[in-house]
Order: structure tokens, then sequence, then C-alpha cells
């Protein structure tokens, strides 16, 4: 298995340049068995990243590009006339897929957002009444632009709770778009991955990754983490309880990608900034990301 985690590693790396950090979260959140918010600017490989990965695990991929006609319908599926058989059918969305890219999901109405509710924490789609299982493993990527906000709409609360972690793959550097130039000079295509790693593999990697331990003095320093952004100023809702277990789940899988068998401090330092941050909403014009990276400095570590 750690040799597979290496070649999906490599893998991704082929498509996206420089970006080893980013793609370790992604796989973090994968194997967590949560999902990933990519908040960005257009061009920087967002939907590169999730079509590879799905390339990579031999998985289904399915892209939703959100726009504020989408209807939930559009996402869940819906019931069809079959004139032949006289009855009606289902019809499958998008969401009955391994890997799902939301793009611009802040372009869909709260309407269509909350068609996601409950197939990210849940695993499942419910129409007219009838509860139906999307395939395993599901992992949803969104993106949304932080710059331009004319005819969007803000992610509620509920929805940005259901992201494991957020993060951003920003510009590359100057050598890194380089050597972006010399493989477009090459042709290199994103049909050219072979899978490296399946699906059942994926359910697996979760399964162990649950049995890395978390020392009871590591889960109090979650737990302060946590409680301390529920009392610090200038925050006008703290993380959940869901984002306690988020913190928890991630290190995990990061300490397994580490090959280790236990969770350090380090583990929740690296991840907190990407897990806590979008669960946040600050007052007084901070920034999420600046109280998080107070709160890691005020709590001590074990």
């Amino acid at each position: 298995m750690r040799q597979r985690i290496e070649q999906l590693t490599e893998n991704l790396g082929r498509t996206i340049v420089g970006k080893a950090d980013s793609i370790r979260l992604v796989l973090v959140a994968l194997l967590a068995g949560g999902h990933a918010l990519l908040e960005d600017v257009p061009g920087v490989g967002k939907t590169l990243l999730a079509k590879s990965l799905a390339r990579s695990i031999d998985g289904r991929f399915q892209r939703i590009q959100c726009t504020p006609d989408l209807l939930p319908t559009d996402i869940t599926g819906t019931n069809i006339w079959n004139p032949s058989s006289r009855e009606f059918e289902f019809l499958p969305g998008p969401v009955f897929t391994n890997i799902l890219l939301a793009d611009e999901i802040n372009r869909a109405t709260p309407r269509t957002q909350s068609a996601l509710l409950e197939v990210m924490e849940e695993g499942q789609v419910t129409v007219d009444g009838v509860p139906r299982s999307v395939p395993q493993p599901f992992f949803v990527i969104a993106t949304q632009n932080p710059i331009e906000y004319q005819g969007t709409f803000p992610l509620p609360e509920a929805q940005m709770d259901r992201f494991m972690l957020s993060l951003s793959l920003g510009y590359p550097s100057q050598e890194e778009e380089l050597q972006m130039l010399e493989r477009h000079q090459s042709g290199m295509r994103i049909e050219e991955l072979s899978p490296c790693i399946s699906a059942e593999d994926v359910l697996e990697l979760r399964r162990l990754c649950h049995q890395v331990k978390v020392e009871r003095s590591v889960q109090e320093y979650i737990l302060n983490l946590v409680r301390a952004s529920r009392t610090a100023e200038d925050v006008t809702l703290g993380v959940s309880p869901r984002g306690t277990v988020a913190l928890q789940r991630t290190a995990q899988v990061l300490a397994f990608l580490e090959d280790r068998e236990y969770v350090i401090p380090d583990d929740v330092k690296f991840l907190a900034p990407h897990v806590l941050s979008h669960r946040l909403i600050p007052a007084g014009g901070r920034r999420a990301k600046s109280i998080v990276d107070q709160l890691l400095q005020a709590v001590p570590i074990p």
C-alpha cells in the first residue's frame, strides 16, 4: 500500500507541477473520507487536479458547471416517465460517480447548493422519498473564485462545514511555470496517465488510516484549539464539533502518509489552517486564517 501511495502522488505530480503540499492535502481529504474546497482564481489547475485524481484511482469522474439556472435535479437526478414500460424510471445525476467536481459552486443558487448537503454527509441522495447510495469512494472537489463576487451566492455555514478542508493552489513559481510550458510543448495529455490504484484500494487505505493512534494529549490539543475558536475575539461563529472530528481524522491520514503509526502535534498544526479556517465566521474585518494562526500560537503544545 505504501508503494501505491507513492505512485499516486507521483502520478498527480506529472500533471500538477510544483504543488506537493496541495496534492498531499487533497489526498488527505480523499483518504479521510471527506471533501475538499479549492478557493482560487481561474486557470491554476483545479479541474486538472480533479481529473488527474479520478484517472489515477481508476474511478469515474463527473463535472458540474454551477450556474444560477442549475436545478437540484441536475445534480441528484430525477424520475422520468417511460412510455414503453408505463412507469417512472430513475435517471441518475452526476453525483453517482467517484470524483465529482463542482466548478464555481458559489454560482449556483442556495436551493441547488443544498442538493449536495445530504450526499456529502451521508453518501446518498433521496429523490421522491427513495434513498439511493452513491458509489464509493465518493469525493467532492468544489471550487470557487475568492476574488469575483458578482452573480455569486455565498455558501451557507452548513455547506462550508461539509468540506473537510479548504486549500488554494496559488500561482506557480517562475521555474514551475517554465516546466508547465515544457510539458505542454511536448504534448503531455491527461489521457496518458495510467491508473496506479483502484477504488477498492482507496477504501482499504481509509480503513488503515483509522488505525493510526491518537494519544489523549494530542486529542486534548485538538479540542483546546477548537474550543478556543468559540471564545476568541472577532469570531462570530466558532468551529463545530464536526470540525473537531475532521481535524483528528485528517491528522491520522497525514501521519499515515508520513509512514507513522501515531499522530504528533505538528500534524495538527499543519492541518489546522486548512480544516478550521473555512468553518470560522470572523468579525471586525479579520481574516479567518489569521485567527487560526493566532490560536496556534496561543494554545499550548503538548
